[in-house]
């Protein structure tokens, strides 16, 4: 970045070069004078001020990097105990979408303990290699061993950019090995595209959702990005496979962890709006939270389950892991059903791409209905009785 040098001694009058300055960026201390971070470098202390007092100091030129020595789109495989999670063949399908733009191959990483008979699945995908790390040390995941397998991996075959799925491993571990590759990292990308010259166009949004900020690291490789589970679409799967497996090895020593892990206990297995077909979702036209009860019933009816948007979620009316939006979950049902919600864009951005969305509201003009398939303009209290009825005579005949 352009900066503002000093030079003190050039100074006589330090409290009258402070005074030039419109945004009181300017400080004297001591007989000394600084700038803040008020600063507009609007550069009228470098105009106006002594001579030589001030100077401006342009960008210095960063050293540019041979683009054409990393090749290929890398997606990393987030799996538990070799179960490969859904994110994974959302991100093949995009990097097979961007990697056909430049002409480059698509890779899969693959770490982890008997993984080699699960990696063959990700050819069914139309992955052209899976590069496999093996060893007990990575049955399960631990930052330090499987950092260092990521930047093995990297500096062995130099990937022009890395896809990571968003989940509880791949954001922890995306922001470390961008900072051990001293890279850029965009997290929770909405859309990703691949200019000609390789460079990777991350897209995501930004300050509450109120601008789509459009994000680029051309001099640094490799490019990374992390996208959140349903934001994109995953390819059909394949009869007959494409690619081939290539196992890797890496210096056991660089695989120690400074954590063990003791024990480790099953919880229950949970239900994630992600996974759901049909969403109920309750907004803030549900004016108590007993009448929860008459959207979940909609919900059951449906095969369904109950979402809500962040007021409700803030109450305390229905479980956070339940909520729809950017500071949500990332939903792509087949059906979605809102009650009562408005349609801010931080919400939108969570379901937009849901096969059919149906919307109840009062405001013929909210907008919630610019998205929707199919528009109820009426109380969700009158609407809703009548839809349970209905399906529920549906269902007796």
């Amino acid at each position: 970045m352009p900066k503002l040098v000093i030079h003190q001694e050039k100074i006589n009058d330090p409290k009258a070069l402070t005074e030039i300055c419109p945004f009181e960026a300017m400080e004297e201390k001591d007989g000394k004078v600084s700038i803040n971070a008020a600063c507009k470098m609007c550069r009228l202390c470098v105009k106006k001020g002594p001579a030589g007092a001030v100077e401006y100091v342009e960008d210095e030129k960063k050293e540019t990097i041979d683009k054409s020595q990393w090749q290929g789109i890398t997606v990393y495989v987030d799996h538990v105990d070799g179960e490969i999670h859904p994110v994974t063949y959302e991100l093949i399908g995009k990097a097979r979408e961007l990697a056909s733009k430049i002409k480059h191959p698509v890779y899969a990483l693959f770490m982890g303990s008997q993984i080699e008979k699960k990696a063959e699945e990700l050819l069914h995908y139309g992955v052209d290699k899976v590069f496999v790390y093996d060893y007990p040390q990575l049955d399960r995941f631990k930052i330090e061993p499987y950092t260092a397998v990521f930047e093995d991996f990297i500096k062995k075959q130099q990937p022009t950019a890395i896809l990571t799925g968003a989940t509880t491993v791949g954001r922890q571990l995306a922001p470390r090995v961008a900072a051990r590759m001293r890279t850029g990292l965009t997290a929770d990308c909405t859309i990703l595209e691949m200019d000609e010259n390789t460079d990777l166009s991350q897209i995501r949004p930004a300050f509450g959702g109120n601008i789509m900020a459009h994000i680029l690291t051309p001099n640094n490789r490799p490019q990374m990005a992390t996208v959140r589970y349903k934001v994109m679409n995953a390819p059909d799967r394949m009869e007959t496979t494409h690619g081939k497996i290539i196992p890797c090895a890496i210096d056991e020593e660089k695989l120690k962890s400074n954590v063990d892990v003791l024990d480790i206990v099953m919880k229950e297995q949970e239900q994630f709006i992600e996974s759901a077909d049909v969403l109920v979702v309750a907004g803030r036209g549900v004016k108590k939270e007993e009448d929860l009860s008459m959207i979940q019933e909609l919900a059951d009816l449906l095969g369904g389950q109950i979402a809500c948007t962040r007021p409700l979620a803030e109450a305390g009316w229905v479980d956070a892991k339940c909520q729809v939006g950017l500071s949500g979950r990332t939903v792509r049902p087949k059906l979605i059903i809102t009650c009562g919600v408005s349609g801010a864009i931080q919400f939108i951005a969570g379901m937009n791409n849901s096969d059919c969305i149906v919307s109840i509201n009062t405001d013929e003009k909210a907008a919630i209905f610019k998205t929707a398939h199919y528009c109820l303009v009426g109380d969700l209290y009158d609407i809703i009785p009548k839809l349970i009825e209905k399906i529920k005579a549906a269902k007796g005949a």
